[in-house]
């Protein structure tokens, strides 16, 4: 175990509760769920709710703005929340990547936290844990990511619907990202170990699997053969498992979008009809500036064979606003590539500096005013595209997988292969897959008629 520690505290008792509160992208989601079962394995319960926790899991992400400083308040609020009669407080552990690019200002800053552990090494928390109850405090930011899927115990119960981490980390070097420094190059899970974990999956009760990196469509393995294989030739091999019914894959990059992945998305019938994949700017010079390596043009022409390929694709992007150098006239293109494509979703946010990464000491930084007015105006767009596909939505039939109950009785909310919520009543049940027509779209739902 690579592990510092910093000066000790007083013992403490073992805990025997847990909270997990993970923030940011499906990548965290997936890593504060893989942490929870670590802590059952460990006989350690999650909390009532209502309850105090005896350990709190703030697992980070360093994407949004101003991170750093919502750990600390989130650390404020803990220790003003869980105060207990007899004067102790919960023990304290920042995960994530947040953890991994401020660990040691975490540990100064923050005397409450008894643990910092970077998105690489949560599966030495037990060890952590550990050493923390005797009394020091603990950081680990080892980025190993092939031992910590090795040590994470099997997962044996899961919802109609999984997460499959495939890859992690990213050799592209945007330079507004911070990923390349906290989360590690490029790696790739070995084939036979993900076959084997969605088997044990789908045993466990999943019907969808989304398969899951930084850079998910730069996978390449070997597969049970000894054949190379990409993404592609994985989805391909596990649309063969009886009983997975869905397949999904995010996020992917513009630059590692293969003929084979893009043939796979005509061609595998579990490979539902959805693409995430970010552009961030619709003007060639501010994507120059974020070292994409992608034109607007080559993006647009890529979507064109994707929808050449499934022609009723629902398409999902990601956008920055407010980079610096970006002119009204950059972010005039950015609403061209919006208008050209007609997003299914998106996600936009503005442009935030990171330390350590190149934009942040780049020249011509945006105000915030700007900014601000962007972002709405980009919005706009971004909704009404949303609204728009939903209402072209009318009157399909499609098979919707139910998640979840809704907060109406006897309603249920699941997944079209859209990625569209629906919301539809009936006597049904949680991994139920139901063929309904879509009768009422709104911004961000659809209402279905159950017809099988």
């Amino acid at each position: 175990m690579s592990a510092i520690s910093t000066p000790r505290t007083s013992p403490v008792s073992a805990p025997r509760t847990y909270r997990v509160k993970s923030f940011g992208c499906q990548m965290n989601v997936y890593d504060g769920q893989r942490m929870e079962e670590l802590l059952a394995h460990q006989g350690i319960a999650p909390a009532p709710e209502g309850e105090q926790a005896d350990l709190v899991v703030l697992n980070t992400c360093h994407i949004r703005e101003k991170a750093a400083e919502k750990v600390y308040s989130d650390i404020g609020r803990i220790i003003k929340d869980a105060r207990r009669e007899d004067g102790t407080q919960p023990l304290i552990a920042v995960a994530g990547c947040v953890a991994q690019a401020e660990g040691e200002e975490i540990m100064a800053r923050a005397p409450a936290v008894t643990m910092v552990v970077g998105p690489q090494a949560y599966h030495r928390l037990p060890e952590m844990i550990a050493r923390a109850v005797d009394g020091e405090r603990v950081t680990d930011t080892d980025m190993p990511a092939d031992a910590k899927f090795a040590a994470l115990p099997k997962r044996r119960s899961v919802g109609p619907t999984a997460f499959l981490t495939v890859q992690e980390g990213c050799d592209k070097f945007c330079t507004y990202c911070v990923v390349p420094y906290t989360r590690g190059a490029e790696i790739s899970r070995p084939y036979a170990d993900l076959i084997a974990e969605a088997h044990r999956l789908v045993e466990a009760g999943a019907r969808e699997i989304t398969l899951l990196g930084q850079n998910v469509n730069a996978w390449d393995g070997e597969n049970g053969k000894g054949q190379k294989v990409g993404l592609d030739g994985l989805i391909r091999d596990l649309a063969a498992i009886d009983g997975l019914a869905r397949i999904r894959y995010t996020t992917s990059h513009p630059n590692d979008m293969t003929d084979g992945l893009i043939a796979a998305h005509g061609e595998v019938e579990k490979l539902m009809p959805f693409l995430h994949l970010p552009v961030q700017s619709g003007s060639n010079a501010i994507l120059k500036a974020m070292n994409r390596s992608h034109t607007a043009e080559s993006y647009l022409r890529l979507l064109e064979r994707v929808r050449e390929m499934r022609p009723d694709i629902a398409l999902s992007g990601d956008f920055i606003v407010g980079f610096p150098g970006e002119s009204e006239e950059h972010f005039a293109e950015t609403i061209a590539l919006i208008d050209a494509v007609g997003y299914a979703q998106a996600f936009s946010f503005k442009y935030s500096p990171r330390p350590g990464t190149p934009a942040a000491t780049m020249d011509d930084q945006i105000t915030g005013e700007v900014m601000d007015d962007r972002l709405q105006r980009l919005q706009a767009a971004l909704n009404r595209d949303q609204h728009a596909f939903n209402q072209a939505s009318l009157g399909r039939s499609c098979d919707v997988l139910i998640e979840r109950k809704g907060k109406l009785p006897g309603q249920w909310l699941g997944k079209s292969p859209w990625l569209q919520s629906v919301h539809f009543q009936g006597d049904y049940g949680v991994g139920d897959i139901l063929r309904a027509e879509l009768v009422q779209a709104g911004p961000n739902s659809l209402t279905g008629r159950v017809i099988a």
